[in-house]
């Protein structure tokens, strides 16, 4: 039931799809915006990979008691 409802809320998205809205982005936004905004999107991402990394413990900061 529940894979329905998600079915008729977000159907498959295809290649020519991803064509359509790549192009209505560049329309809207320019070149030069859509690489800024790809660029601030990729270091996002990056800064929040490094920050789950960080959140983790690591040996050295709480080394075992021998």
């Amino acid at each position: 039931m529940h894979e329905q409802i998600w079915g008729l809320v977000l159907p498959n998205i295809g290649l020519p799809e991803m064509i359509i809205i790549g192009l209505v982005a560049l329309l809207v936004f320019g070149g030069r915006r859509l690489g800024d905004i790809g660029r601030g999107l990729g270091e996002g991402i990056r800064n929040f990979k490094g920050a789950i990394k960080d959140d983790k413990p690591s040996d050295e900061e709480h080394p075992k008691a021998t």
